[in-house]
Order: C-alpha cells, then structure tokens, then sequence
C-alpha cells in the first residue's frame, strides 16, 4: 500500500488538540438535571448508555482519519520485474610451453596463472568460460560451459609437458577462435596468455587475429614476466639447478593483436600485477543486465470513503436515538 499524496498525512496531527479540546470539554460540562444530593443513585446499575457516552466522539475521530487517508490517495500496486541476464562468451588461451615454470611469478608463471585465472572464473558466475591451452601446438582442455566447478578443477590440473614444447600463439588464437565463432553471445573474448615470442604452428599470430575480428572477438593478450632475467628450474641428475633465463616477450606483435580485434594489451612482471590485469579485463567486460520493471497502481481509496461514511452516519443514529439530549 503506498499513498499519491502521502502530504495530506500531516493532517492526522490536527487530530491531537482535538482530542484534548474534547477532553477538556467533558470536564466542564454541567449534568443537565441539577439534584441537592445524588448519594441516593450511588448504587444504581449503570446504563448501557454510559458506555456509549463516547462512542460519538470515538465515530468522528475515526471518520476524519479515515477522510483523510482518502486525501492521500491509497493506492495498491502490482509490480513486477523480468531480468534479462546475457552472459559472455570467453576463452581463455594459456601458454604451458615448458617457460612457464620460470619462477619470477611465485610459485612460478603458470601457478601463478592459474590461480588469477580460477579467481576470475569464480567471479563471473553468468559466463560461459573455456580453456584452450597451447605450447608447440592447441587443444580445447575445456569447451564453453557454465559448469564452473568443473572448469576450476580442470584449471587445477593444467601442467607443463601436455603437448609438444614450443609456443604457437597463432595457434592458441586459432584454437579459441574455432570455439567461439558460433557463438550467439553479443560479446565474444579471448584472453590469451604467454611469456614469450611465437616460433611454432601453422598460423601466424596476426594471421589468426585477423580471423577473430572477422567473427567479432575481441582478444586481450597479456605478456607474463618480469624485465630482464627470470630464474628456471633446470634439472641435471637427481638435482635441481636455477639458471637465470633471457625475457623474451613479443610485445610488438600481442600488443599488435589486441589493436587489431578492439582489446588491449597488458603486461604482468609480477603475482599482483598478474591480478590486477585480470581484474582490468573484468570491469573492461562486464556482463550486460537489463531489467524490465513494470508496475500497475490502483485507487483504493473507495473502501476507506465508505467505511467514513458508515461512521459518520452511525455517529448520527446514535446522537438522534439512544443517545439523544433532552433541551
């Protein structure tokens, strides 16, 4: 129940004085019948009149509440809201090329992914989200789905040595292109990950960007690692020696991918910066969510006229009949 005029309310406040000028009134007033002594009535039942003495009053405070709630317009409402959720078609293309385990990200590059990656699935519930996975050569680890909780646990089990060593980045796009190009969703992304420069595959990085803009995918590429050196692990016998291993990072060509297909280029030298890329990526691409609301009002201020009406007119029956005064 909400009220047009709710304004008008405030006039429910005139009723205080009212009552207290009732009140005083009552105190003032003379018995109609004067008697030098009334001790004799003292034990005289009472009348069923006496119990209706302020029923009259009691009829009129109701009936100016209720004309005043008529004032401000009562009125009932029946709304109701239809949304219209449309989630995002994303592949995520992870580099697991045997580099990814250099440890300048902690623990190394690729845990180091997937936790950021796992992070950003569990926080778009509405997507649907795969996993393309290249080194020297793609495959699909897992389709489009909005099966989270079986995405998470196949992010839990991307490793190295999977697939031919190598990094084919054309054909990680390619791959992820294949998964996406039927797609009915509005917007289609791919966030391609990779630490280093495309030497493997039968596409070329430009060449495969070329074919997700022409289905309309945006690609954001982000280069993990840090400046300079990065320290790898290098087993010799039954021992693990570190050797620090050159950053080569094809900035020009991923950064030239993202300008082609409309995204953007990051780089993460670092766990937090790693983080606050896909966070970027997140408010870049959010879902979209329209909502319709509509809403029906209707006066209902009918029922509370009448029931003023049956109180004035009751207070009236009551004042001319049983409760009528002799002059």
């Amino acid at each position: 129940m909400v009220f047009a005029n709710i304004e008008y309310l405030f006039l429910l406040l005139l009723l205080i004085p009212y009552v207290v000028w009732y009140v005083m009134k009552r105190r003032k007033t003379e018995a109609t019948l004067q008697i030098s002594d009334a001790r004799v009535y003292a034990h005289t039942p009472r009348s069923y009149k006496n119990y209706l003495l302020h029923v009259p009053f009691a009829l009129r405070v109701i009936a100016l509440v209720l004309i005043i709630l008529v004032l401000a317009r009562p009125q009932t409402t029946d709304s109701w809201q239809n949304s219209e959720i449309e989630g995002i078609d994303i592949m995520m293309a992870i580099d697991v090329s045997t580099s990814m385990l250099a440890e300048d990200l902690k623990p190394n590059r690729l845990e180091a992914a997937k936790e950021v990656a796992s992070q950003f699935v569990a926080g778009r519930p509405n997507d649907n989200i795969g996993i393309t996975l290249f080194a020297g050569e793609s495959f699909t680890q897992c389709p489009l789905t909005v099966d989270h909780a079986v995405l998470l646990n196949l992010i839990k089990e991307i490793k190295c040595g999977l697939i031919e060593d190598g990094t084919a980045v054309g054909m990680g796009i390619a791959n992820a292109v294949t998964r996406l190009k039927d797609s009915k969703a509005k917007s289609k992304v791919i966030i391609l990950l990779t630490d280093g420069t495309n030497n493997r595959g039968d596409i070329s990085p430009l060449t495969a960007a070329e074919i997700a803009k022409s289905f309309g995918i945006r690609v954001y590429t982000i280069g993990v690692g840090t400046n300079g050196t990065a320290p790898y692990p290098y087993p010799v016998g039954g021992t693990v020696q570190y050797v620090n291993i050159p950053v080569e990072i094809d900035e020009k060509t991923l950064t030239q991918i993202a300008g082609i297909t409309e995204g953007n280029y990051f780089r993460a030298t670092s766990n937090s910066k790693l983080k606050e890329v896909y966070e970027e990526i997140d408010k870049l691409e959010k879902t979209k969510l329209s909502v319709k609301e509509f809403s029906k009002r209707e006066e209902e201020y009918r029922w509370f006229a009448l029931a003023a009406f049956l109180c004035v007119l009751l207070e009236v029956l009551l004042r001319n009949s049983v409760l009528k005064k002799i002059p």
